[in-house]
């Protein structure tokens, strides 16, 4: 029965496994770049996507490791929801970008989760870089941060200005990272 789709007596999947792990990132790599292209067009991450690939996400991981793939994808888009939420209570993410890192997280489970929000992050920054240059707001970028940082320091809130409800901040569409994030990621498993 080797190579051919079936469950054993362990209730273990008895395909080649390396199919199947490699099956799981193309599909977290399909659904990063859907939503992508979805924030890089719109500037919103739709319901649709997101809930269709938790689903997608835990169903992959069940059928390609059975009820341990279950638990890791469960695992991995809670995992994601908790670690992004007090960025949403803040409305410095908002809720697409956030249900997409649960649904990253049903592909990935909570080992690899952690470094591709890690690997998510660095490329907002640099993109945040580049939009900041582009946008020629350096020296403003440099005031707010001092401005911030002067504020902590004597424990107070910085002023309205500071904001991210400001709507002169410059914003960088976290679903455009995490998918850059989340395909590099990918690519990196599915060559290694």
């Amino acid at each position: 029965m080797h190579g051919q789709l079936g469950f054993n007596d362990h209730n273990t999947p008895v395909f080649p496994t390396r199919m199947m792990k490699d099956g799981v990132w193309v599909l977290a790599a399909l659904l990063a770049a859907v939503a992508g292209w979805t924030d890089w067009r719109s500037r919103r991450i739709p319901n649709w996507l997101t809930i269709s690939g938790l689903c997608v996400g835990i169903a992959a991981n069940s059928l390609a490791w059975g009820l341990r793939g279950t638990k890791d994808a469960l695992l991995g888009a809670g995992l994601g929801l908790a670690l992004l939420l007090p960025l949403v209570l803040i409305r410095s993410l908002g809720g697409g970008d956030w249900k997409l890192a649960g649904a990253v997280g049903a592909f990935t489970g909570p080992h690899h989760l952690i470094s591709v929000l890690v690997f998510s992050a660095l490329v907002a920054g640099v993109m945040a870089v580049i939009l900041i240059i582009w946008k020629k707001r350096v020296m403003q970028t440099l005031r707010n941060i001092a401005h911030m940082l002067g504020a902590f320091a004597t424990l107070h809130l910085p002023g309205t200005e500071v904001t991210l409800d400001n709507p002169e901040s410059l914003k960088v569409p976290f679903g455009i990272a995490m998918a850059i994030a989340v395909i590099l990621y990918s690519a990196g498993q599915l060559l290694a």
